[in-house]
């Protein structure tokens, strides 16, 4: 199924296209969050460090793929907005072809470098080899990652949002059971979980290909599959790099401020990747908000609709605020019930308390970053949301070093070096906004 966005109260098809979005991502999340839980109950602290410390480069590798279909899905909604139907076809065609290449050898060169990347992170010898094998399982199973959020991307340039839910939500029960089976039962340790996250992929991926052969029309494209297009493909890697790195970007702050906080001990380690996991819940729905005002406002751009383009970013920009101030409010109130679910040493728990409640005070700044950022995708200049990610990421970095190594701060100071990198990216992309929308293309 697909859904025209460039007609229609703009509201009810924001809050619309964004629930599915919100649910499948965060049905996604708990592949991680299962790990997190069942390894630090049934195995021990020292394996839920070993997959904390390995999440961000499993996460980076993740969002490079998801960044490349991200940008393709920007020109595959702006032509469907236009009406192109040959042009979504080549698009589609085009960006498998060449996807599929780049994560089969992308997804050997990280499972050969999985051991100095994590020497790199100066991960702790003692939980180096768990992490090693947790990371290579998981890089082994890239190419399920790519073909998933390459379909699923298809198809919210396209306005369904709602089929790659159905598919994530039995892949999350079967991530969740596989966790279980493997670890519990047959004792795999963190391994286990990295071959149920393998094998709950798979499944995901194999359902949205056996969906679109029946239901999606536009996309049963037969041999026309086959289909490469050179000058496409150009201008797909030119949106697709921007996002990519933009992306990556964010993620290699994540790394290195996992870096810093390697130095901090294990229990540190342990707090930090249990309010991690719910910080990626908290924020998941923010982006989500952005990504639904980048298809409605492609879309609206390729049909012409400049009005609808600014209507879409005021109603989106009202919802990120509202669930922004629910976010701050429900973190304060239940940091601690909620940490629990992924530790029971009362060190760990307290650190992880007190990480969670700081950083709600800030959640307001990334709903105004994520709407925005949703704005200038959407407009296709995927440059402002690169540069904006790459202030945020270095000041991050740079206040966390300074907070941690140089001023000995404890566990707040993560949250607060966060705060600098969102304040950066608002006073670099708050003048842009400005002009962009008074110039005369709006």
């Amino acid at each position: 199924m697909t859904k025209d966005m460039t007609s229609g109260a703009i509201t009810p098809l924001l809050i619309k296209f964004t629930i599915p979005l919100v649910l499948g991502n965060l049905f996604q999340l708990t592949y991680n969050a299962a790990d997190s839980i069942i390894v630090g109950k049934f195995v021990g602290e020292d394996a839920l460090a070993a997959v904390g410390t390995s999440n961000p480069l499993m996460t980076l590798a993740i969002l490079f793929i998801n960044g490349m279909c991200l940008g393709a899905g920007i020109l595959v909604s702006t032509a469907f907005g236009a009406g192109d139907t040959k042009l979504v076809e080549r698009q589609v065609s085009t960006t498998a072809i060449a996807g599929t290449v780049f994560s089969l050898t992308f997804s050997a060169l990280c499972v050969l470098l999985a051991d100095p990347l994590l020497r790199l992170l100066q991960v702790p010898t003692a939980i180096l080899p768990i992490a090693v094998n947790y990371l290579r399982i998981v890089f082994a199973g890239l190419i399920f990652t790519f073909f998933y959020n390459f379909l699923a991307a298809t198809m919210r340039a396209l306005g369904d949002s709602k089929s790659a839910l159905y598919f994530l939500m039995i892949s999350a029960v079967l991530n969740i059971g596989g966790d279980l089976f493997f670890v519990e039962a047959l004792g795999w340790g963190s391994e286990g979980c990295a071959f149920s996250t393998v094998l709950s992929e798979a499944a995901c991926c194999l359902l949205c290909v056996v969906y679109i052969r029946y239901k999606v029309p536009v996309l049963q494209l037969g041999r026309r599959w086959l289909v490469y297009d050179g000058k496409l493909l150009r201008k797909t890697v030119s949106y697709g790099w921007a996002s990519a790195m933009q992306q990556a970007t964010v993620q290699l702050g994540k790394i290195a401020v996992q870096a810093i906080v390697n130095t901090m001990g294990v229990n540190a380690m342990a707090a930090f990747t249990a309010a991690s996991r719910i910080d990626d819940f908290a924020y998941t729905p923010q982006q989500n908000i952005g990504h639904a005002m980048t298809t409605l406002m492609a879309q609206n751009r390729g049909a012409g609709k400049t009005d609808r383009v600014r209507q879409g970013y005021h109603c989106g920009m009202r919802i990120e605020f509202a669930y922004g101030i629910l976010l701050t409010a429900v973190c304060l109130l239940f940091a601690q019930p909620i940490i629990r679910l992924f530790a029971t040493d009362p060190a760990v728990v307290d650190l992880g308390v007190r990480f969670l409640r700081t950083s709600a005070l800030f959640y307001m700044l990334p709903a105004a970053t994520n709407g925005i950022q949703g704005f200038f995708r959407g407009m296709g200049d995927l440059k402002v949301t690169l540069n904006s990610s790459m202030l945020n990421m270095g000041g991050r970095v740079a206040a966390a070093a300074l907070f941690v190594l140089v001023m000995k701060m404890d566990i707040e100071a993560l949250p607060f070096s966060y705060a600098v990198g969102w304040l950066l990216m608002l006073l670099y992309e708050l003048p842009m906004l400005v002009r962009f929308l008074r110039s005369s293309e709006m």
